[in-house]
């Protein structure tokens, strides 16, 4: 059965979510921020539009792909939600070397263009499972207490990048930040912090990926921090890249997620979606030609952008790990150091350490 990737309107770039990351600090003191919140006048009917079409596709509430062999895709459509850049290379490589069927699945992927959105449409039950970053996800653990962290499929400090606008010599001049909650926004901090810039001296502007860039170039912001491909998007407008995140200690982590209710009744599929997403990083590490051509054919993302991007992001799954866990309670203090939270976040209850070992043990 050939597979089918939905992009929905208000997707036409990625993200995030992501975006989403292991902290080197913790924040030192409560961050009051001004913040101002941009959106595009059509994002709530496309955001409308995109309920309505979910509501009408029938979610997979059954595990009936146990019994199947390799290659024969058979029980519900599996939804997993992606967002638009080349982090999701390996979603888009399994797509289009037949990964899933091998595995037994019928699998869609939903593109969204932040992570949040995806994480809210896993909520919401219209997908069953979502790649997003580890920092987005933390922040909508209170809001949705049943998502589950499987394993981790990415990891990097060279991926996120500052972007300096055209008229700022040093960041000392930065009085306006373009961020997008959660991971974005994080490592906006975590930058100003590593300058001994005060936090409550510049102003967060809260927009889409898309957007950005734009904002940047117009002078209504003065710097960000985001992942490609919006960084080169900033500097054909103008702007310069200063560094990556990883320069002042920041590196963040791709979770594979889901909803616990969703899990409890759909292990087997659950375990052959993590099997088909570990086959396909590593073929985007061994054949980024491979992986750029599918995530173009995809997502529209040029090639030599998704090259670049596998350089700098570390792609392969891997259990997630006590040490990880001290990492993810450091972010879950930043929401709440931030007045985002009143108080921590479980991370605790939402990763799953070790599932993905435990559940692939002996097959």
């Amino acid at each position: 059965m050939p597979l089918r990737v939905l992009r929905f309107a208000n997707s036409t770039a990625h993200p995030e979510d992501q975006p989403e990351p292991a902290v080197s600090r913790q924040p030192t003191e409560a961050l009051m921020q001004k913040r101002v919140i941009r959106r595009h006048p059509f994002t709530g009917v496309a955001a409308l539009s995109t309920l309505m079409f979910l509501t009408a596709c029938s979610a997979a509430t059954t595990d009936s792909a146990g019994g199947s062999g390799a290659g024969a895709a058979t029980g519900p459509t599996v939804k997993i939600a992606v967002g638009i850049d080349p982090s999701f290379a390996p979603f888009f490589l399994a797509d289009e070397q037949g990964l899933w069927a091998e595995h037994g699945l019928d699998v869609e992927l939903v593109q969204f263009g932040r992570g949040g959105e995806g994480v809210d449409a896993l909520a919401g039950g219209q997908v069953q499972l979502a790649g997003n970053s580890d920092t987005t996800t933390i922040g909508m653990l209170q809001q949705n207490s049943g998502l589950r962290s499987l394993l981790v499929y990415e990891e990097s400090g060279r991926y996120l990048k500052v972007v300096l606008g055209p008229d700022v010599a040093e960041p000392s001049q930065i009085r306006k930040m373009a961020v997008v909650p959660g991971l974005s926004e994080l490592a906006a901090t975590r930058f100003l912090e590593s300058k001994d810039i005060d936090t409550n001296s510049a102003e967060f502007v809260t927009a889409d990926p898309p957007e950005i860039p734009a904002l940047l170039q117009k002078g209504d912001v003065d710097a960000y921090v985001l992942w490609e491909p919006w960084p080169a998007k900033g500097t054909e407008l103008g702007g310069k890249v200063l560094e990556t995140t990883g320069d002042y200690g920041l590196s963040y982590a791709h979770w594979l997620i889901t909803d616990n209710k969703w899990l409890s009744t759909n292990k087997t599929t659950a375990v052959k979606i993590a099997q088909a997403l570990q086959e396909a990083a590593r073929l985007t590490e061994s054949d980024p030609e491979g992986a750029a051509s599918a995530t173009q054919k995809a997502a529209k993302i040029p090639t030599a952008q998704t090259l670049t991007a596998i350089e700098e992001i570390d792609f392969g799954v891997r259990d997630i790990t006590a040490q990880d866990l001290k990492s993810y309670t450091a972010t879950a203090k930043f929401y709440v150091d931030t007045g985002k939270a009143k108080t921590p976040p479980d991370v605790a209850r939402a990763v799953l350490r070790g599932w993905f070992t435990q559940q692939t043990k002996g097959s």
